[in-house]
């Protein structure tokens, strides 16, 4: 194995960008620890967070630190009291490494772990996967065993946008009957929409300002009625849709400006509102105006402990992100993958990063 990696970084806590490294130092692991060749990695809206240093990220990244926490890849080595992992095991990440010994841990909230190498780590507190090599803390707990019949895309998004996906569905109650609402065709937004219709709700509404995305949304049958907020009135046009009730369930996936009023807006009284998002800004909570509604809202970030059962509903057919993979490309275009993936263009929604190709 040679001695350096290609990379990306975030330098400096400041809002400076990403810099692109061709000479970084292959991770060296810790008895608890493994070393992964990343065969995919993705750009993910959270990189955007870090690029921009917004509120969020300053409190939480720790410059300077190797950016990415979606992969597949191989494990090509392993520490010494690591019992569940071996060299040549195909493996995905999780976004949030449980250490499943804290208090958090042991009640499945496993984004809250308090072990120093727990929570999100990735791409956060500790180097990440948009390198061609990844060190992975409390290795057997932070991953999950791709079978041989799933390849590594179909296994990328696992442990972060399909495993956040997948969580917010199954905390929001939906019942068979449901009118169900989604701002955001996002990503995170088409992986809720996919969790979402495993609990087969009655009608499922998407909201996006993106034509293409809802579009997408509705050819692979993830929902049944698009509505853009910038051509029709979205609150009006829910009541209508349900006899003037509103939304039974309300998944807000979009993080906008206004999405998060709309959220509680359209939803009827009694309904469940779920925070998918990651707000860049405060959100305000008009408790004055919702006065009588008694809705219930839940909140995230993702408790990432249902990846092996995700990756068997991927192995099964019942869920399938191929959709969401507009574009791939070498490590050595990252950044070009960075500015089509910010800006939307060509229709992007993930961008896959692939192995570094050496002239």
């Amino acid at each position: 194995m040679k001695d350096t990696m290609c990379g990306l970084v975030k330098e400096v806590n400041a809002p400076s960008g990403l810099v692109y490294h061709t000479d970084l130092p292959i991770p060296e692991i810790n008895d608890d620890e493994v070393l992964i060749k990343v065969h995919c990695s993705a750009i993910c809206g959270t990189d955007l967070h870090i690029m921009e240093w917004d509120e969020w990220s300053q409190k939480r990244i720790k410059a300077p630190v190797t950016v990415g926490h979606e992969t597949a890849g191989e494990i090509v080595a392993v520490g010494k009291n690591v019992t569940e992992r071996k060299v040549g095991d195909r493996v995905s990440c999780e976004s949030h490494i449980p250490c499943g010994e804290c208090y958090f841990c042991r009640h499945g909230w496993v984004n809250n772990c308090t072990d120093p190498n727990g929570g999100w780590a990735l791409g956060c507190r500790i180097d990440g996967c948009q390198a061609e090599y990844v060190r992975v803390p409390i290795a057997d707990n932070g991953m999950t065993p791709i079978p041989d019949d799933v390849s590594d895309e179909a296994a990328l998004f696992n442990g972060d946008i399909l495993a956040t996906g997948y969580w917010a569905a199954s905390i929001g109650e939906i019942k068979p009957a449901d009118t169900v609402v989604v701002l955001g065709a996002g990503p995170t937004g088409l992986c809720t929409l996919m969790s979402i219709r495993l609990y087969s709700p009655a009608k499922v509404i998407v909201v996006d300002v993106s034509e293409e995305r809802m579009a997408l949304a509705k050819e692979q049958g993830l929902a049944d009625i698009c509505l853009n907020p910038t051509k029709v009135d979205v609150e009006a046009e829910v009541l209508r849709l349900t006899d003037g009730r509103g939304a039974d369930r309300v998944f807000e996936v979009a993080g906008g400006e206004n999405t998060f009023q709309l959220a509680w807006k359209v939803a009827r009284p009694n309904a469940i509102v779920v925070l998918v998002a990651l707000y860049a800004k405060e959100q305000a909570l008009p408790l004055h105006l919702m006065y009588g509604k008694n809705l219930t809202f839940k909140t995230g970030g993702v408790d990432a402990n249902c990846c092996e059962d995700i990756m068997k509903m991927i192995q099964c057919g019942k869920i399938d992100t191929s959709c969401l993979i507009t574009h791939r490309a070498p490590l050595n275009d990252v950044m070009e993958g960075y500015r089509v993936f910010e800006n939307k263009l060509d229709g992007c929604i993930k961008w896959v990063i692939t192995p570094y190709e050496r002239d």
